[in-house]
Formats: structure tokens, sequence, C-alpha cells
């Protein structure tokens, strides 16, 4: 009977309904299952969200122990713990000393299991590809390999559009900052205003990576709802006369030019901001492999293989952070109300600056301002976004290339954004 007893106090059933806090788990698992739902039954950005809701669901199920926080605890990553040593005092002050608060769930589990050794679950060795920032620069390499620079290069007034967006990181920043965010954790936020998952995850893991369950969730839900969030925000800031411009062919690009487009932007941009040189320098890397040519065999595992590996193991692991304990706090629901405020004005300031640089421009050179919410990383969804809206005014409008120009450039912006931020914070 006792062995029986001891049996059912180790199963998760015991922990999620008898012991303290396993509601908290119960509520995490409920979240998950619906993350999966939205990926497969509504199809809102399927190839990340469901990978994230698994990881999800993986680390909220109690006796699992397939990923630890407390390796990572404190920002940084404790290879005491992964070498299999003992948990003692040291540590525990060590984390302290660096501004842990003594009180954080991290901590107190620690201090109750001293003099014991952890065994390495199967997430926390995946979760290393995101903390040490190799799996965003594999993705960017992929992203390069699949992007056509060619609009941006046809029509430079783009980059304008593409920095436009960025204003939603640095008033989301600012916003955070007010209501009480340290400055790493309102950059992390901001971030999720440039719609890229994979600059967003590359950002909070370094600035404040006890934030990446609920900033990768927000990230992804948000990219997913692009077809949803921009067009009542385009229509409410343009007449149906701006909507109806109908932009000039974009003139032809040569093979030249898109060689060494990326070359020289990797250059340019390592220069200025060379913390952004991680994302640039791959998305750019990738990109010269389409162009170049010559490297075919490469441009297509960067596109295909290297992606669809890489796209698994980032969700699994960025989603084995959203935690029970780390999840359910005011912080989260601020993050994601940040989170589409901060979409919102990305949005927002693209279609504006269209509409300022309109005012500048001859007749017959002008910008349909619909363009300029495609500033936001979102390839090439915010692009076929722009459109949808400007063929509903009128039929005969064909915006979709003119689009990727502010669109592959709101890549760039927010990977450079991206650098900054980590520049000022990291």
């Amino acid at each position: 009977m006792e062995a029986l007893l001891n049996f059912l106090q180790q199963t998760g059933f015991y922990q999620l309904f008898v012991t303290d806090g396993g509601w908290k788990n119960l509520i995490m698992i409920v979240i998950a299952c619906v993350l999966a739902y939205l990926a497969i039954g509504k199809k809102f950005e399927p190839l990340l969200l469901l990978p994230i809701s698994i990881g999800m669901l993986l680390t909220n199920l109690p006796g699992a122990e397939i990923f630890h926080e407390v390796f990572f605890a404190g920002g940084h990553i404790n290879w005491e713990l992964f070498g299999g040593a003992p948990i003692d005092q040291s540590m525990i002050d060590a984390l302290i000393a660096g501004g842990m608060d003594a009180s954080d769930h991290n901590i107190l589990f620690l201090t109750e299991n001293i003099g014991k050794s952890l065994s390495v679950g199967l997430i926390d060795i995946l979760y290393l590809g995101v903390k040490l920032g190799i799996y965003p620069c594999l993705i960017f390499i992929g992203v390069g390999a699949m992007t056509d620079f060619g609009p941006l290069i046809a029509n430079p007034k783009s980059l304008l559009l593409g920095a436009a967006a960025q204003v939603g990181i640095f008033a989301t920043y600012a916003a955070a900052v007010l209501l009480g965010f340290t400055g790493p954790e309102a950059g992390s936020i901001g971030i999720i205003g440039g719609a890229d998952g994979p600059t967003a995850i590359f950002v909070t893991t370094m600035l404040a990576p006890e934030l990446l369950g609920p900033i990768a969730v927000a990230a992804y839900s948000y990219m997913a709802l692009v077809p949803v969030i921009q067009p009542p925000i385009m229509r409410a800031l343009t007449t149906k006369k701006e909507r109806s411009i109908v932009m000039t062919s974009l003139k032809p690009v040569s093979k030249t030019q898109k060689m060494l487009f990326p070359i020289i932007v990797t250059i340019f941009v390592a220069l200025i901001v060379p913390s952004a040189a991680p994302l640039v320098g791959s998305l750019m890397f990738g990109n010269l492999l389409k162009e170049c040519g010559v490297c075919d065999r490469l441009s297509k595992t960067a596109q295909n293989e290297l992606m669809n590996i890489v796209t698994i193991f980032l969700g699994i692991s960025v989603g084995a952070t959203a935690t029970a304990a780390t999840f359910l706090r005011l912080k989260t629901l601020m993050i994601i109300a940040m989170g589409i405020v901060a979409f919102g004005v990305a949005t927002a300031s693209g279609v504006l600056i269209a509409k300022l640089m309109n005012v500048f421009l001859p007749e017959g050179k002008k910008i349909n301002p619909l363009i300029g919410s495609a500033g936001v990383s979102a390839v090439p969804m915010a692009a076929r976004v722009s459109q949808k809206v400007g063929q509903e005014e009128n039929p005969g409008n064909f915006l979709l290339m003119h689009a990727m120009g502010p669109n592959v450039a709101g890549v760039i912006g927010s990977a450079i954004a991206a650098g900054v931020l980590i520049a000022l914070f990291g």
C-alpha cells in the first residue's frame, strides 16, 4: 500500500489536482491546446505556432522534467547545473548577487533542492540554440534565400517606408518604460512592433529572457493576424482616392545590382550598428546564395531543409519557456496588450509617412499609401494585405510588387532596430 501511495504521489495527475500551484499548470495546458487549435484549425502561423504550443504543453506537464528554467536563471546559462554538479548555496548566492530576487521561484526551487543534481531534459539542450542566438540567425539565412530585394532596389524610397514602420518599436518601448518596465524589458516588448518573430526572439533572449514565452507568443500571434489588424487602420488613415492611386511599373533590376546589394548592406549596417551584424549578415548571406547563381544547392537547402529543421527546434524551445510561473502574471497581459499597440503604431506610421511623401512628389509619381503598411516585417503577408485592400478600391490596381519594397525594407529595419536596442541595453 505504501509503495502504491508513493507511486500515485509521483504521477502528474497528483501534482495537477492535489499539490499547490497545480491549477496553474492546468491553465497553461489549456492555453497550449488553444494555440494548437488556432494553428491547425484557423491556420494562424501554423509552422511556428504549432511547435510553440507543443513546447508549452510539454513544459507544463508536471513530472515530465523536459525543461528546467533554473538552468537559465539569472539571464545566463548555468553550466555547473548542466554538468550535473550538486546544487549548493554558492550558486544561489551568485544568482542573487547578479540581481535576482530572493523570492524568485527559481531561487526558491534551488533552495529546496540543495545537494541534489538535476538531470538534463531534451528541451534544455534544444534551448541552447535559442539562448546562444543560433536559431534566429539560421532562420534569417533561410528568409534571405527566399527574399527578392529587387522591388526595394528598383524603388529606394521604399526604405523610408520600412524605416517608418519601426516607429512602432520605439513608441512602444517608451510606453513600456512609463508603465514601469526596465529598459531591457521595454526594448524586448517594443520589438514586437517589428512583426518579426525571429528578431523578437533574438532581442528578448539577449535582454529579457524571462519574458521570452509571452513575447514570442504575442509576436507570432499578431503576425498571423496581419490580415485582421491592418486593414481597418489602413482604411481609417486614407481616403478612397488615395487607396485608388495606380503606381507605375517598377524599373528592371540587373543581376549585378542584386548581387552587390547584400554585400553593400552588410558592410554598411555592420559598420553603423555592429550589434545588428548577426541578423543582417545572416539575412544577406542567404540572399546572396540565392542571387549569385552558383550556389543553388545551398540556396535550396537554406530555403527548405534548414528552415524546416530550425523552425521545429526554435518553436518547441520557445514554447517551453512559457511555464506557469513565468506566464501567468500581470506582466504577461500587459505585454500582449502593448504588443498589439506596437503593431498598430507600426502600421499607421508606414501609411502616414507614405502620405507625407506624396506631398512632395509630382503627379504621376505619387505613392499609394497602402504600401506603407507593408513596412512591418511580416513577409510577404503584409504586402498581400496592401494588394488586397488596394484592389477592393480599384480592381485594376496591382500593388503587390510595390508593397514588397517596404516589406523587405522592414525586415532590414527591424534587424537594425534590434541591433540598436541590444547596443543600448545588452
